[in-house]
């Protein structure tokens, strides 16, 4: 068990077609998830990914995880709410969510 000393988990959510799944998600594991680990940004600890089918569409969810929100502040400008969506992944999702939301981490089990 791990107790939260002031971290910080990004989520946010974006949606695509079936047709587009498959592509999306290894846009994100190929280029988009190595190129936000190779910026280098102080306290950033990782990223998860997650994926659901809803019928017409495919949900994908990510959690990325900071030390602080002055990490998340580095890694995104002042205007630290706005989602990062470069613009290949803007070009296979179908809608997104503009806005990233921000909770900070009471506690971890790790298993």
């Amino acid at each position: 068990m791990t107790q939260n000393d002031g971290a910080i988990a990004r989520v946010w959510r974006g949606w695509t077609t079936p047709a587009n799944a498959d592509v999306y998600e290894t846009l994100l594991r190929t280029e988009i998830f190595p190129g936000i680990a190779a910026k280098g940004v102080k306290g950033y600890r990782g990223i998860q990914l997650f994926r659901r089918p809803l019928g017409a569409e495919v949900e994908f969810m990510t959690v990325m995880w900071f030390d602080s929100l002055a990490d998340v502040k580095a890694f995104a400008g002042d205007d630290y709410e706005t989602a990062y969506v470069p613009q290949k992944a803007r070009a296979v999702l179908a809608r997104f969510d503009a806005k990233s939301v921000h909770y900070d981490i009471r506690e971890r089990l790790d298993y």
